[in-house]
């Protein structure tokens, strides 16, 4: 249902400062995948992503999603059909709206409403029900403005604004990488929970190897632009961190570089 062939994204083009953060990167994802993406700094992780939500204009090669090409599509078109959290928790959400108001423009957008979000029991409902999922009490707390949460119940309530509109693709960046452990540990569970229990397919990057490992039916580790790895299915269960960074150092010719992600094992 992703379909990615022969991308590249160059930053500083023609200058001394050129940089091909994704070089001729090919990748193909099956509708309910959920894929890891692991790399030491600079593999192109982000950039990956971004390119793939329009952020990035690219330089060559083509991104095929549910077989419309999606590849000079603006930010704002690519967000029809693909939800996404980022690593600030702040980044999600309005924090002047209250928790419904925010919810109802995910809800609104899910059903093709546009900006249509007013807000009526029916819409209440569904929001109490998609709530009480993620179990921070915020089902209880519908019209507090965003700004007044926490971290971790921002990210939660992100997440599900970013499911609820059953995307085509779910895009994660580090999300739960600002958040302290006990709520890192929260908000990963819940995005398995929603993940699995819609069949989303999504692409999540991590510094954390044992979460890359554990989370997903696939892991793909990046380096230089490329993917120099993809492990799927019974290889992906029999795989450790030792075997993933001894794997890394075969490929790349060093050792691995991240201390970020040495230091979360």
């Amino acid at each position: 249902m992703l379909n990615i062939k022969n991308l590249e994204k160059i930053f500083y083009k023609g200058t001394p400062n050129e940089n091909i953060a994704i070089n001729k990167l090919d990748l193909t994802v099956n509708k309910g995948d959920f894929i890891t993406i692991v790399g030491s700094n600079g593999a192109g992780k982000s950039t990956l992503l971004n390119s793939i939500a329009g952020v990035f204009p690219v330089e060559n090669g083509s991104i095929i999603l549910d077989s419309q090409d999606i590849t000079k599509k603006s930010e704002y078109k690519c967000a029809q059909k693909i939800g996404r959290v980022f690593q600030n928790p702040l980044a999600g959400t309005s924090p002047e709206m209250t928790i419904e108001e925010n919810l109802s423009l995910a809800i609104s957008k899910s059903n093709n409403l546009s900006l249509k979000w007013g807000l009526n029991k029916s819409k209440r409902k569904v929001m109490n029900k998609h709530l009480k999922k993620i179990d921070l009490g915020l089902e209880k707390r519908l019209t507090t403005k965003v700004k007044l949460l926490s971290g971790g119940q921002r990210q939660a309530l992100t997440l599900l604004m970013a499911t609820v509109a059953n995307p085509s693709l779910l895009l994660l960046d580090e999300h739960t990488a600002a958040l302290d452990p006990a709520t890192a540990i929260k908000i990963k569970n819940v995005t398995a929970e929603l993940v699995n229990e819609n069949n989303i397919t999504t692409l999540m990057i991590t510094h954390n190897m044992e979460d890359a490992i554990k989370m997903g039916n696939r892991l793909i580790m990046m380096d230089g632009g490329h993917i120099i790895y993809d492990i799927k299915a019974e290889e992906k269960e029999n795989l450790t961190i030792k075997k993933l960074l001894k794997m890394f150092e075969i490929k790349h010719g060093g050792k691995f570089n991240n201390d970020r992600m040495l230091l979360s094992v």
